[in-house]
């Protein structure tokens, strides 16, 4: 879409420039009229000046003339050879007079005749300059609509940039998401291994079962040793196989569509618009030509899909036995036939491109390896339609397998010239987006032929891969009888389907039941199943509970071995203290001996009395944590006390791990909530600035086809403008021409009367 608007953007500004310079030459011409207009006016004051000379030598002799005539007055008195001789000189003074007055006509016809030119200069040197201030304020006009888009552009890119942003987070939230989901995927795909391997060993017990108990041949008969279970498998195979490749090849015949019809308008733009001049002979008859593809591309798609429904379950799939491929073949020959008789056409224009007056030579380049590619697919159609029309033929075959595998090679072949074909076109769209007379007509139609060809190019990869990963059925001997490597024949097909439908009429004949025999196992089999299960069951509940009671007990036994840790450390610094008194007893008097002794004996008693009492008496303590049965001993009290503190610093601890746990969960639960819902917000932004950035999207759109209607219909008024003034120049010209013929005339029409007055 950006690069659309861009482009818009750019014819834009190439019709403002081209504004700016129709102005500009307007000045130009308005400068030159100016320039003649002072031409004009200077002869015009040469020609005033020479009138006011002609009029004061007139006057000159006017009064040379009076002189004359006084003097003749005055000498009329003589002879007859002076008077004669004045009125010669006054014939020669008539004359000259005469001739100064026609002269001074003329002056004065050719004064009033500059003055109207300069009238008419002057009027159409106003209309000019309104014309150019109008042509201004529309270049004014454009260059602001211009900024407009400028600036809407700049804002949709700042709104692209900021939506790219927020992509960009929700793409790292769904990539963690996505590294999640993998997680899960991986767990899937173990137990899914699992559940393969479990499968295929039922798999292999279930068909080491059928092949030694359950045979569907009959050995005795040659004709008849077919397995019905493998012809029902290759049926289901060989028509799952028509039906992929009839969606491939109905996206072949879309692709081919497309690209010809693109191919067809992109020969009527360029290099010649035929709307504005007619194209070439040769480019007519190739779009002739090109107009007429579908009656050459449509029946493949027919006769495949009739290949297609002639394969079901009631019929041998076998190249002998499959009739409708030859219908295939021949529609794949016609339409080959159909490339080789456009192929010249396609390659002069290719040629006519590279003759046009803007061709670059990276342009004449990129034509000449187009040439090179269509010349290439070409001759790659060719080996297809020679492949395909021996399989049609399975007579005439040897080895069905090489046909197979060189026509497998042959579509990789096809894949790679497209591609490199939709390589050269990009390039090529690319190089003459960079000319300066490229339209938006054929930006659109290349952009289209561009899409046509990676369509194009997409379809032969997956037919080529198809092809590849089916090579092997392709190639497999199918309904061949068990022990023979001779592949099935159409009597055997005949005989084959004759015997399955007599073997489903039977079939059906009888009532469906299970033996008796086989039904008590089946039951056998079942109960065993249950009966294991719910033990089981059973078994996996008992152990659970094992696992929590010698869990409690684990508990129990914990807090055991760490009171009697504190009774062992009790008990040393006791064993320590009375050691240090035995020690100070010893080193002292004799009576802190006996006191020492006394004290031993008194600490002995009391241990067998404890020990006495041990063995009679135990004590129930209880507590806020639970119930605990104790022995009494000397420092009962202080054992209950750090059992006690013990005890509830162990289930605090627990207590606060769990709270903890509880914790970073419910912060986890209401992170993920947030980000949730600001996902959602996003979203809602998003679907709200596509709606928006698309309602902009249509408004520029609008905007710039109304500005592209009136930049039409400002050039045509411009022409038919231009063409009323040509017309008034040409009008101006021929009347001046009339002028000047009547000038003429009346010249030698003066001349004419004066040798008539001298004559006389």
């Amino acid at each position: 879409m950006y690069s659309q608007l861009r482009a818009q953007n750019q014819v834009l500004k190439k019709a403002v420039v081209d504004e700016q310079a129709n102005s500009a030459s307007l000045k130009e011409q308005l400068k030159q009229r100016d320039q003649s207009l002072r031409k004009q006016e200077q002869e015009m004051d040469s020609l005033s000046f020479r009138n006011q000379q002609l009029a004061k030598r007139v006057e000159l002799l006017q009064e040379e003339l009076a002189v004359s005539e006084a003097k003749g007055k005055k000498g009329k008195s003589k002879g007859d050879s002076p008077s004669q001789h004045g009125l010669q000189t006054q014939s020669v003074f008539d004359e000259d007079l005469q001739k100064k007055i026609e002269e001074n006509d003329c002056l004065c016809f050719c004064i009033y005749f500059f003055y109207e030119a300069d009238e008419q200069h002057r009027r159409q040197e106003a209309e000019l300059k309104a014309r150019l201030e109008e042509l201004e304020k529309d270049a004014e006009q454009h260059q602001t609509a211009v900024d407009l888009l400028t600036t809407k552009y700049v804002e949709t890119i700042e709104r692209l940039q900021s939506d790219k942003a927020r992509l960009e987070v929700k793409s790292q939230t769904l990539e963690r998401e996505a590294k999640e989901c993998r997680m899960r995927t991986e767990e899937c795909q173990q137990q899914l291994r699992r559940c393969q391997s479990e499968l295929n060993r039922q798999v292999k017990q279930s068909s080491s079962v059928i092949q030694e108990k359950v045979p569907f041949n009959d050995t005795s008969e040659y004709l008849l040793s077919v397995d019905c279970a493998v012809f029902l498998w290759i049926q289901l195979k060989a028509r799952d196989v028509a039906g992929q490749a009839l969606s491939f090849i109905q996206d072949l015949v879309a692709a081919l569509l497309n690209f010809h019809s693109y191919t067809e308008q992109r020969v009527h733009i360029y290099p010649l618009d035929s709307s504005i001049e007619p194209i070439s002979p040769l480019n007519q008859k190739f779009s002739q030509y090109l107009h007429e593809n579908a009656a050459y591309v449509r029946p493949l798609e027919d006769s495949f899909l009739q290949l297609y429904q002639s394969i079901t379950e009631d019929t041998v799939t076998v190249l002998e036995t499959v009739v409708k491929l030859k219908s295939f073949a021949d529609n794949f020959s016609t339409y080959t036939h159909f490339l080789q008789k456009i192929l010249p056409y396609q390659l002069k224009s290719l040629e006519e491109e590279c003759e046009a007056p803007l061709c670059t030579t990276a342009l004449t380049a990129k034509n000449k390896e187009l040439q090179s590619d269509t010349k290439k697919v070409t001759s790659v159609f060719e080996k297809l339609q020679n492949y395909i029309n021996l399989l049609a033929l399975p007579s005439r075959l040897t080895s069905t397998s090489a046909v197979f595998t060189q026509l497998a090679a042959c579509l990789h072949s096809l894949h790679d010239a497209i591609k490199e074909m939709s390589k050269h076109y990009n390039q090529k769209a690319g190089i003459e987006q960079e000319l300066p007379t490229v339209t938006q007509k054929l930006c659109t139609t290349t952009e289209c032929l561009l899409g046509s060809l990676g369509s194009l190019t997409s379809s032969t990869g997956k037919i080529a891969t198809f092809f590849s990963n089916n090579l092997d059925f392709f190639t497999s001997s199918g309904y061949n009888p068990r022990g023979c490597t001779v592949a099935l024949n159409p009597l055997q097909a005949e005989s084959m389907l004759a015997n399955k439908k007599k073997a489903a009429i039977y079939i059906n004949a009888i009532k469906k039941s299970v033996p008796y025999r086989e039904a008590l196992s089946n039951r056998r089999i079942l109960t065993s199943s249950t009966e294991s299960r719910e033990g089981l069951t059973q078994q996996v509940q008992q152990s659970q509970e094992k696992i929590a009671r010698l869990e409690q007990e684990k508990e129990h036994w914990l807090l055991e071995a760490q009171l009697g840790k504190v009774r062992l450390e009790k008990e040393n610094q006791r064993i320590a203290d009375l050691e240090a008194q035995l020690a100070a007893a010893l080193g002292g008097s004799p009576n802190s001996q006996t006191a020492a002794a006394s004290t031993l004996a008194q600490s002995q008693e009391e241990a067998e009395t404890e020990l006495r009492a041990t063995g009679k008496e135990t004590t129930l303590c209880t507590s806020l944590v639970g119930m605990l049965c104790t022995t009494p001993t000397v420092e009962h009290v202080g054992d209950e006390e750090s059992r006690e503190q013990l005890i509830k610093t162990h289930y605090m601890a627990r207590v606060g791990e769990l709270t903890t746990q509880l914790q970073i969960s419910d912060s986890k639960a209401v992170h993920f909530h947030s980000e949730c819902r600001a996902l959602a917000k996003r979203l809602t932004i998003a679907e709200k600035s596509r709606e928006t950035l698309s309602d902009d999207v249509k408004m520029a759109n609008q905007n710039i086809t109304r500005l592209q209607d009136e930049l039409a219909t400002t050039k045509r008024s411009y022409e038919d403008q231009l063409s009323m003034m040509s017309d008034h120049l040409c009008s101006m010209n021929e009347t001046l021409s009339k002028q000047r013929e009547e000038i003429d005339t009346l010249k030698l029409g003066s001349k004419g009367n004066a040798k008539k007055n001298k004559g006389r």
